[in-house]
Parts: C-alpha cells; sequence; structure tokens
C-alpha cells in the first residue's frame, strides 16, 4: 500500500478491503447522464439514449428548462413523452432540471455527461462548451456519440418545420424522424 492509504479514500486499509469511496467512485463512472430540451425527442436523440444505454449501466435523461425560451411541450409533456419513448430500457430514468448541465450531471452523482454530435458545426459547439464545463467542474467528463448516418440531419427545428408545413400524410413523413409516442401529441400541438 502507498504511503499515503487508499488512492480512494486514503485511509489505510488493506487492498483487498471495501472501500465505499472506490465503489462510489466506480459507480459514478457507469452512471452517464445526457440533456438537453427534447422538445420534442427525435429518433437521434432516441438513438443517442439507446446507445448510452448499452455502453453505461445507469443513464439519466436530463430534460433542461430553459425559462428564456418558449417550449413547444410543457417540462411535463416532455417528461412523459421521453417516459414513454424509454420505457423499454430499464436503465434509463428521466427528470427535469433548472440551471446548468454540469451542476445537473454533479447532482445525480454521475461524473459523465454524454452528447450526440452530428456534424461539424455540432462538434466545433459541443468543444466549447466541454472546456467551459471542465472550468465549472474538471471532475466531469463529456463522452461525445457521433450521430448515426440516418439520423444526421434530424433536429428538433427540422421536425417542426415539417410538421408545420408538409402537406398529405404528414403522420407517415414523421415516422422517420420521431418515436411513435411523439406524432399523434405533436400533430394536435400543431393544429
Amino acid at each position: 500500500m502507498a504511503s499515503g492509504g487508499c488512492q480512494h479514500c486514503r485511509n489505510s486499509h488493506n487492498p483487498g478491503d471495501r472501500c465505499w469511496y472506490r465503489e462510489k467512485d466506480l459507480e459514478s463512472q457507469n452512471h452517464a447522464v445526457y440533456v438537453g430540451s427534447f422538445d420534442p425527442l427525435t429518433l437521434g436523440h432516441l438513438d443517442i439514449i439507446r446507445r448510452g444505454a448499452r455502453i453505461f449501466e445507469r443513464l439519466t435523461i436530463g430534460i433542461g428548462i430553459n425559462p428564456d425560451k418558449t417550449p413547444l411541450f410543457s417540462p411535463d409533456e416532455r417528461l412523459d413523452l421521453c417516459r414513454q419513448a424509454t420505457s423499454d430500457l430499464p436503465n434509463v430514468e428521466v427528470t427535469c432540471f433548472n440551471g446548468l448541465a454540469v451542476e445537473f450531471v454533479r447532482h445525480t452523482g454521475s461524473r459523465v455527461l454524454l452528447r450526440g454530435v452530428r456534424s461539424l458545426t455540432d462538434i466545433d459547439s459541443e468543444f466549447t462548451m466541454s472546456l467551459a464545463n471542465r472550468v465549472l467542474d474538471p471532475d466531469i467528463e463529456s463522452v461525445f456519440l457521433m450521430s448515426s448516418e440516418r439520423y444526421n440531419h434530424v433536429s428538433s427545428s427540422l421536425i417542426k418545420q415539417i410538421a408545420r408545413m408538409s402537406g398529405g400524410d404528414v403522420r407517415n413523413r414523421l415516422k422517420d424522424f420521431l418515436p411513435e409516442v411523439i406524432i399523434d401529441p405533436l400533430m394536435s400541438r400543431m393544429q
């Protein structure tokens, strides 16, 4: 054992003994947090969620509430829709939060902020945000997943535009962009 004691808690216990701090450290590394407005949740978001749920033992979806924006769906509606869309993923929990994403990650006990990137523009803005988050909390790491090719162009603003302006069978067109549980609530909101 090193002269300073356990590397996790600095106590002098045997290396084979259980260390609560070490176990908490390992637990926080197997828990990621994926934040966004999810207004609405898209298949691109859901793809990142499903892939993140395979990588991490626990994934928390944080629906950010921004008082400066007027969302299409209320926080409670987004919470309900996200929970419905992820109901088949037992290691995923969905909750709302106010404030900075990095503070929310810390509050959940995680140290991993999961982010999805679609394009070079996303990479540039996510890189800048990651650097800012590193200043705010150097113990939280950002992990990036590239968007699957079929969802690379999908964005919530594109979805809203299609729902507003598309003629014909809009529901069938939206199936390529949205989870089924989101389509009817979106269509009723857009009318």
